[in-house]
């Protein structure tokens, strides 16, 4: 029997999110091996986890033999050996939208409100910054989400792009953005959350979820 593939995640990390959620949707069976980003001054730092991603970055799977960082790699290698259910579009013109949608999320404005970003920015410009990073974003979302979207992000079957959605919205709540201005990215998440893998993923559901944050 092949091994079970092994996920190295933080409950926390939006990145992370993306790919259980991906796992949960293809319904593939894995181990979780925290990575607590704030322990110890970020366990990712450690020696033996920089050998495994030189980018000292969760997530990192560990499957088929290799070991895949970078969340959007990793949804796409699975939906390349675990086609079922699709994540990308047959259609070349939607799945170039969904990989823009993904990529608006995972490149333009994750990135800008990550941890390593707002520790460089001082502590009380932190919040403000964030914000701004998110807010920016999401006006530029929204607006493209009116014309693709069905029920999710691109139609009504859940993408590659749904599963950067939800877990930057959550950020977005987190860093308390107002969200009263973006209606359609507020419906699509709520009909994701509605979905078991999108539940089953979520950060207040995994094995590292401190007591206190426990769903």
């Amino acid at each position: 029997m092949p091994a079970r593939p092994v996920l190295y995640s933080y409950f926390r990390s939006s990145c992370a999110w993306r790919v259980r959620i991906a796992l949960a949707l293809k319904g593939i069976d894995y181990e979780t091996v925290p990575v607590n980003l704030i322990k110890d001054g970020g366990q990712q730092f450690s020696k033996e986890f920089q050998t495994l991603n030189p980018m000292k970055q969760v997530p990192a799977l560990k499957i088929d033999g290799i070991t895949i960082g970078q969340s959007l790699a990793i949804i796409e290698y699975l939906e390349e050996t675990r086609p079922t259910p699709r994540l990308l579009p047959q259609d070349p013109q939607k799945k170039a939208i969904v990989r823009m949608i993904s990529d608006l999320i995972a490149s333009g404005i994750q990135p800008l409100q990550n941890l390593s970003v707002l520790k460089q920015v001082g502590e009380e410009k932190q919040l403000p910054w964030a914000q701004e990073a998110i807010t920016s974003g999401f006006n530029a979302l929204e607006q493209i989400l009116r014309s693709t979207a069905g029920k999710y992000c691109v139609g009504d079957e859940v993408s590659m792009a749904d599963l950067c959605l939800v877990p930057q919205v959550a950020n977005a709540q987190r860093f308390k953005v107002d969200l009263s201005h973006y209606p359609t990215i507020c419906q699509i998440n709520k009909a994701l959350l509605a979905l078991e893998a999108f539940q089953v993923s979520h950060p207040s559901r995994q094995p590292d979820t401190p007591a206190e944050l426990r769903a």
